[in-house]
């Protein structure tokens, strides 16, 4: 491999490294602001006495991120552990609440 062939490699590898550093930030970001308004939720269902789960809306959106997955050409079984392991963290958070 050529001086000129690694270069290039090592700078297309920094690209790829930047951007999934963009959008790991953007990840996170995202997940804040999803808990903050899956804690106002907690708060209501708290008040109001409702159940911490709500497994008919955990199927639904489920079943819904799994054809988000599909159309963006990621695994719909990583898309669902993925919310799976979202709302067990939103349940126990509502369950906080309701203490």
């Amino acid at each position: 491999m050529t001086d000129d062939a690694i270069a290039r490699a090592a700078e297309l590898l920094k690209e790829h490294r930047d951007s999934i550093d963009r959008l790991d930030a953007i990840l996170v970001y995202t997940l804040a602001e999803r808990f903050k308004h899956t804690q106002g939720v907690g708060r209501l269902k708290a008040e109001h006495d409702l159940p911490p789960s709500d497994p008919a809306r955990e199927a639904e959106q489920i079943a819904r991120l799994e054809r988000l997955a599909q159309d963006a050409d990621l695994d719909p079984e990583f898309a669902r552990k993925f919310l799976s392991f979202i709302i067990d963290e939103v349940i126990r958070h509502h369950m906080k609440h309701k203490e």
